[in-house]
């Protein structure tokens, strides 16, 4: 087979990966609202409890109280930044406080989770007032330790790609979100 038809197959099976990969991030507009469009690199698994966070999976705010359990693939030379992040407050078909910050941790290891790297934002579990809202998780490749980060004044009116910005991280390495929705308040006796 000649060579240029070998590069278009190569180019053409990357793509259809990339599509893959990034679809639902697409159909669930975090693509758009959050993010620009990348080339996924990084593997990050996301559980709250047993929960497994796969793209557009509704999980419940009662199982996300605690921050959940990250894990990254990469070499342990290379740090990432993990922000958490919720683009529908506080309802979404009027996100007024978009983006509201969950979560920042800077310096994380790869190859390893987000205690191994510097809290810049404790964890704040979702509580979606109204509607039913996306919380995005969003892994940034880091071109040197950050150290200290300053904390945002406010968890309203956060934004993701000004703050990859300020600090250099450029596109997203690994994406993924779940839905949630305010649950039903439980009948007393």
């Amino acid at each position: 087979m000649p060579s240029s038809k070998l590069s278009l197959l190569c180019i053409a099976f990357v793509v259809i990966i990339m599509a893959a990969s990034v679809d639902p991030l697409v159909v669930g507009r975090v693509i758009g609202d959050v993010v620009d469009m990348f080339v996924p690199s990084v593997n990050m698994s996301v559980y709250f409890g047993s929960k497994h966070v796969t793209n557009g999976c509704d999980i419940k705010p009662s199982i996300c109280i605690s921050p959940p359990k990250v894990t990254l693939t990469g070499n342990m030379d290379n740090l990432y930044t993990l922000v958490m992040t919720d683009p529908d407050a506080p309802s979404p078909s009027e996100p007024s406080l978009r983006e509201w910050i969950h979560w920042i941790v800077v310096d994380i290891p790869g190859g390893t989770n987000p205690n191994r790297g510097k809290e810049v934002l404790p964890y704040v579990g979702p509580r979606p007032p109204v509607g039913i809202h996306r919380f995005i998780f969003v892994l940034f490749k880091q071109k040197r330790p950050l150290g200290l980060v300053e904390q945002p004044p406010t968890r309203a009116s956060f934004n993701t790609r000004y703050f990859a910005q300020q600090l250099e991280l450029g596109l997203p390495v690994a994406t993924v979100y779940f839905n949630s929705q305010k649950e039903p308040a439980t009948k007393k006796r």
